[in-house]
């Protein structure tokens, strides 16, 4: 694991716990949009609001789709309620400060919604890349490539850690190297964060 030079991390689901939040704001939007629910379900984690809402909302103008991302987004503005870091990710901190590792958060939300959640699961990247500061989001791998050039790392470099498949598909779009949660296959399979931090750390004496 030595010859990764930086760490790039997806945010919901991966650092923070906000699954739960996600959801109710998709629900709430679905019944006022008229969406049924299970069209929704397969789309609600790891896309860019504009890009689920395309995919279930064929018919809608860009208007439209800006529109109903910005209501969706602001369903989940507040709802902070259980949003906690995911398990391992403690440890996970504790590892790439003690390997003096750069790292950075590159995640689909917007900036107030992910300074929000990292704000309330205690987290505070030393970098991070939102939905505004590139023009395609994931699957396409300028979010990641934008992280590692501001770090200043070659994204083969780079590992990237996610638990969607959008996610996993921009990483490796970028030419990084995936470890993924959810039982989701890429190059190292994590059952949580602290996988990770074992697998970083040089073994003990």
């Amino acid at each position: 694991m030595g010859r990764f030079a930086a760490v790039l991390l997806d945010m919901d689901g991966t650092l923070v716990d906000s699954d739960a939040a996600v959801e109710r704001a998709w629900e709430r939007w679905a019944a006022e949009a008229g969406v049924p629910i299970a069209d929704l379900r397969p789309r609600m984690h790891g896309n860019p609001a504009p890009t689920t809402i395309r995919a279930v909302r064929p018919g809608y103008d860009e208007a439209a789709v800006h529109a109903a991302a910005a209501r969706q987004l602001q369903l989940q503005y507040t709802d902070l309620d259980d949003v906690v870091p995911t398990p391992g990710t403690a440890r996970l901190l504790v590892a790439l400060k003690e390997l003096e590792l750069p790292w950075a958060v590159v995640t689909s939300a917007d900036r107030p919604l992910a300074q929000a959640r990292l704000g309330a699961a205690g987290i505070n990247p030393p970098l991070l890349v939102t939905v505004e500061e590139t023009e395609r989001g994931k699957p396409h791998p300028e979010p990641y490539l934008t992280a590692a050039a501001r770090l200043g790392v070659d994204p083969a470099r780079c590992l990237v850690v996610e638990d969607s498949q959008p996610g996993i598909d921009a990483g490796r779009a970028a030419g990084c190297t995936v470890a993924a949660l959810r039982g989701l296959a890429a190059d190292i399979r994590l059952t949580d964060l602290g996988d990770l931090a074992d697998l970083l750390l040089p073994p003990g004496p």
